[in-house]
């Protein structure tokens, strides 16, 4: 019997919804090749820290997520990071998104390309605008920090061992002595870092050393406007607060020598009172039970110290990424761009950062710490009540940079003098 064209058509649709429900009835999420969008990305971190690690974690759920997007980075570290970043921008390999500053460290080399824009109308909508400074004073904030202020110059001290040899927190320089012979006394290390790191040591330690000696919180924005000399008794005095904790048994010259997994572990096993590192480095993920027997306070009184800078704490907005000019010149990546963002920034992924040390205040709305989470992370927020230095490196760059770092090392070992670190830097800068 011959069939009807219509009769035929009814067929064919049955054969058609037949095979959609044998398939499970799942529409076919995979995007052809012509519509996936490429993301250039530029991070930094490496596969052997916690920032690269949740990096990589991040983008490889987000792809997996979201088959339309392809994810394309490049991810470095440290020097490695800036280096390369200016080669990039130099060619005109401009990635859609980069890790990025407002200040002379971590914006310049992208300020300078006019790849900086105003990233305000792409923040995820779970993000508190107002959490966030007016960076440039015009509105402009150019990308997105991972969270608030970033403390540097942090000494985590394990009050275990403190309330073992019957110690006190000090308040005055010969305070601090006296804690130091009562450790060496009882087997312990009084006050280390990771300076095998030769950033640490202006980062971590003087960025906090400078304002007490010197009564001046922005004093290393000073120096680098001509205003002060790196030569000038009062930063000198700065410098020779290292060798003077050496002599008087505060500091170990071993720190010169300790990198960041040796130091973390000697204090997490109980080896130093105290450790001085950047705030994400104190988080539960490191420390695990001890957590809870740390307390973070800023550098003790240092010798020379002016009151007006007393417990001075070196911090600056943390950096975070923002979306290039590039990046949004194209709609549809930028689209995929603020998906990105927004996964990134996730509530999530800010309590993982929290938990992990990655930051120490969400910028995110109506955020509420969760139960039973890291007591790191109600101290960090006390350190918001110390006053605020600046961070030398966010200031001093090149060659002075470098020979301040490497000869802190130095004074430290007993390789160099203050006043002999002080000239060298001074004729680099000058020379810059």
């Amino acid at each position: 019997m011959k069939l009807s064209k219509k009769v035929v058509l009814v067929c064919l649709f049955a054969v058609l919804a037949f095979s959609m429900v044998f398939a499970g009835g799942k529409k076919d999420t995979k995007a052809s090749a012509s519509d996936v969008v490429t993301l250039n990305i530029f991070a930094y971190g490496d596969n052997s820290n916690a920032e690269g690690q949740t990096f990589k974690r991040i983008c490889d759920e987000f792809q997996a997520e979201n088959p339309d997007i392809k994810i394309n980075y490049e991810m470095l570290y440290d020097e490695a990071y800036h280096q390369k970043a200016v080669s990039r921008l130099a060619a005109g390999d401009v990635p859609d998104i980069a890790y990025m500053g407002a200040d002379a460290r971590w914006g310049a080399e992208w300020q300078e390309a006019g790849q900086q824009i105003d990233n305000t109308p792409y923040y995820p909508s779970n993000i508190d605008v107002n959490l966030i400074p007016d960076f440039f004073g015009n509105g402009n904030r150019p990308y997105l920090p991972l969270g608030g202020s970033n403390f540097c110059t942090v000494v985590g001290v394990n009050m275990q061992i403190l309330n073992e040899i019957g110690g006190k927190l000090p308040t005055t320089y010969e305070d601090f002595k006296a804690l130091a012979k009562l450790c060496a006394d009882n087997g312990y290390v009084c006050l280390s870092t990771h300076g095998a790191d030769a950033w640490v040591w202006g980062s971590c330690v003087m960025s906090g050393i400078i304002p007490r000696t010197t009564g001046n919180p922005t004093w290393i924005e000073d120096a680098c406007n001509k205003k002060v000399k790196f030569t000038d008794p009062d930063f000198v005095a700065a410098l020779d607060v290292l060798a003077q904790w050496v002599a008087d048994g505060i500091l170990t010259p071993d720190a010169a020598l300790t990198d960041d997994g040796t130091g973390k572990s000697n204090f997490a096993q109980g080896k130093y009172l105290m450790y001085i590192d950047g705030q994400w480095g104190f988080g539960e993920s490191n420390y695990g039970n001890l957590s809870k027997d740390i307390k973070l306070i800023t550098i003790p009184t240092v010798p020379g110290e002016k009151a007006a800078c007393a417990g001075s704490l070196a911090g600056a907005w943390q950096v975070g990424y923002g979306i290039t000019k590039k990046g949004a010149s194209d709609p549809k990546v930028l689209e995929a761009a603020k998906r990105w963002m927004a996964y990134y920034f996730s509530e999530e992924e800010t309590i993982q950062r929290l938990q992990d040390g990655g930051i120490s205040a969400p910028i995110l709305k109506n955020f509420k710490t969760p139960d039973g989470m890291d007591p790191l992370i109600a101290e960090k927020a006390s350190l918001g009540a110390y006053p605020s230095c600046y961070v030398i490196d966010s200031y001093l760059q090149g060659a002075a940079n470098d020979a301040l770092n490497a000869g802190m090392q130095d004074i430290v070992m007993g390789k160099q003098t203050a006043a002999g670190l002080a000239a060298a830097v001074q004729k680099a800068f000058d020379a810059q």
